[in-house]
């Protein structure tokens, strides 16, 4: 399936029942994203009796959604076997079967990751040229904001699913960051060409190589990552949700300290409301957010999944993020990247087979 981004307007499927507090936020985070795509259309799947009488508070957001009724849900405790195998009429596989059926062309849920996940795959099929999907989402740095794959769907990667996930980080960053020649690192414990494990050292060899849609700039290193350093942070999903989860918790940290320091005297006290309109900036700047709505790409299909604890806005801005995938024909890039990649590679393993006098050195995919 393709990204029909200038065949009509554009139509987003919701999981209505998915997230803390679906489907009141659900339908909050469209009403917002409305107001910045006036010309999107919303079907939105999950239990009728809950959704309508909230649409119909909601005029405006009523006028460009469908309901699509089902009262089966998937828990944040299914299993993806689970989802898989008794989840066929559930909110959160109708909608994606909405995208797999040309109804919509992208899919939003904030309900069970893994089960989003698996259901994702097992319906959308990979790209062609990809072995794994990857989560990919944004990181707040020095420089504004970079991408960041893959954030857990991998727990074990080798250099070809590295490669393959630079690439995607490429077209995802040119697409919704708007960057066009995106620099591209990837996450290992120093900078030096010797240091970390094998499928590390052999994906950068490959990077160097490669002509793709960025520009590669060998590995980086934790710290590098809120630098801001390169745009796309290319790692597998073990060390990358670590490392999500760590910055995360190091900014709750950091937060309640904040707090806790201005509540210490009242001169203090004074002090925060001096400097009150800098923290309220500062309170925007890292507001989680603003950096909702991680992507499963790779897939072929768009899906965006929202964190489930979030609230309208942030809703709206996961939801902003499918828009922008879809408008900017995202898939269809990667189809276009992963054909040239593979024509590259083809014509490459063809001079190194016809001549006996080829470079050795770089291994080539396979």
């Amino acid at each position: 399936m393709s990204d029909p981004a200038a065949s009509g307007p554009v139509t987003i499927a919701l999981d209505a029942m998915g997230g803390d507090r679906a489907p009141a936020m659900v339908l909050e985070g469209a009403e917002i994203a409305r107001t910045h795509h006036p010309d999107v259309h919303f079907l939105i799947v999950g239990d009728e009796a809950l959704i309508a009488p909230l649409l119909a508070k909601r005029p405006a957001l009523a006028a460009v959604s469908t309901i699509r009724h089902t009262a089966d849900v998937i828990t944040n405790e299914d299993k993806p076997s689970t989802a898989l195998r008794s989840g066929r009429n559930s909110s959160m596989r109708l909608a994606i079967d909405a995208v797999a059926a040309g109804e919509a062309q992208c899919v939003v849920s904030a309900g069970n990751t893994g089960a989003l996940m698996a259901t994702a795959k097992i319906v959308f099929k990979t790209l062609p040229g990809i072995d794994r999907p990857a989560i990919a989402s944004f990181f707040p740095t020095l420089r504004g904001e970079s991408v960041m794959l893959d954030l857990g769907a991998n727990i074990e990667c080798d250099a070809e699913n590295l490669v393959q996930f630079a690439i995607m980080g490429s077209v995802f960053a040119k697409a919704v960051l708007g960057l066009v020649d995106p620099t591209v690192g990837l996450l290992n414990v120093g900078s030096e060409a010797l240091k970390g494990p094998d499928a590390v050292r052999d994906a950068a060899a490959r990077l160097r190589e490669l002509e793709f849609p960025g520009r590669f700039e060998g590995f980086v290193e934790g710290d590098d990552i809120p630098a801001g350093k390169v745009d796309v942070v290319v790692t597998d999903g073990f060390s990358g949700n670590i490392a999500l989860k760590t910055a995360e918790g190091t900014a709750k940290l950091y937060a309640t300290w904040l707090r806790h320091a201005f509540r210490s005297s009242w001169l203090a006290s004074l002090g925060y409301l001096l400097a009150r309109g800098a923290f309220r900036r500062l309170r925007h700047r890292t507001d989680p957010r603003q950096y909702n709505g991680a992507l499963f790409l790779g897939l072929n299909g768009i899906c965006v999944k929202s964190h489930g604890g979030t609230d309208g806005e942030g809703f709206a801005h996961a939801i902003d993020v499918g828009v922008d995938l879809v408008i900017h024909g995202f898939n269809d890039k990667v189809k276009q990247e992963f054909s040239r990649f593979e024509g590259n590679r083809n014509g490459d393993d063809a001079a190194s087979t016809a001549s006996p006098t080829a470079p050795i050195g770089i291994e080539q995919p396979q």
